[in-house]
């Protein structure tokens, strides 16, 4: 097998697109620590962070792929996975996540020099985004600890700048919380016999399609109500209003697509509408905090 193949194979294994999810908001974190906290900007922290994100992710991605692999196997739907599909061997998906792990905690090291508090924070990060892996065996809450690993983007980001906490980049990082696990629950949809069969958690399984897209619902609507005080309180002009309509009315075209009676679209509403909502509303944040 080529080295440009195998390459291929473990972006395919962490899903490497998905990466357009929680980025935009680690760039609106690291924008708004910058700008309107008056911090320097420098170029190798912002690698740094580029780097801390695809670690982090990485390693929670193929550690979800490895932990999952025998479930996976089971499901037609994830059946052509690498690991189960024996692409890619499980000890190999297993030591790419200690590698990513490593390289993430390395990472964190050289940033914020005199107090290292993103090297300490790092443990924690790392575990919940580990953790989030075995949820699913004992919560159905695991949608919500999702959006907590991912939620910890536009916070970190503004920490690995600033080295101390604010409430502004925290509405953010709710915004991320609550927008995330509600399209997981609505990706989930797509399991829901699956998952009840297999003694696996989920609020589809535990609630039925209707009740959990109403869940879904609800969460997305606290998403977009954690947008909207971001801009209140960060007093954002009426460029950041732009990008926060589009990101409502992406979280609501969404709905629109999944009906509790046709499906069919799950992978329209969970890729493509989502990755439109984070990365134009990034692009609309950062031009308001920069104009």
């Amino acid at each position: 097998m080529s080295v440009f193949k195998k390459f291929t194979n473990y972006l395919s294994l962490i899903k490497f697109s998905h990466t357009v999810f929680a980025l935009p908001f680690a760039f609106i974190g690291f924008t708004l620590a910058v700008v309107y906290f008056h911090n320097l900007f420098r170029w190798q922290l912002l690698i740094e962070m580029l780097l801390c994100m695809v670690f982090a992710r990485s390693a929670a991605m193929s550690f979800n792929r490895y932990l999952d692999r025998h479930f996976d196997a089971l499901n037609p739907r994830t059946a052509k996975r690498e690991v189960p599909a024996g692409i890619i061997k499980p000890q190999h998906a297993l030591r790419f996540t200690i590698i990513n792990s490593v390289l993430f905690i390395a990472t964190t090291w050289f940033i914020n020099p005199d107090t290292h508090i993103c090297f300490y924070l790092s443990f924690v990060a790392l575990f919940v985004i580990l953790f989030y892996s075995y949820t699913k065996r004992f919560t159905a809450l695991c949608h919500i600890v999702l959006g907590i690993g991912l939620s910890l983007s536009p916070i970190g980001a503004f920490i690995a700048v600033t080295g101390h906490f604010a409430l502004l980049p925290l509405f953010f990082s709710f915004a991320v919380l609550t927008w995330v696990a509600g399209f997981d629950i609505i990706y989930a949809l797509q399991d829901e016999a699956f998952d009840r069969d297999n003694k696996l958690h989920s609020i589809p399984a535990a609630l039925g399609v209707k009740n959990a897209l109403i869940v879904s619902t609800m969460l997305h609507v606290l998403s977009a109500s954690f947008v909207i005080g971001a801009g209140i309180i960060g007093h954002f002009n009426w460029i950041y209003w732009i990008g926060a309509v589009f990101y409502a009315a992406m979280l609501t075209y969404q709905h629109l697509l999944v009906k509790p009676n046709d499906l069919s679209k799950v992978g329209i509403a969970f890729a493509n509408t989502n990755g439109f909502a984070s990365v134009v509303f990034a692009v609309f944040t950062i031009a308001s905090l920069l104009v």
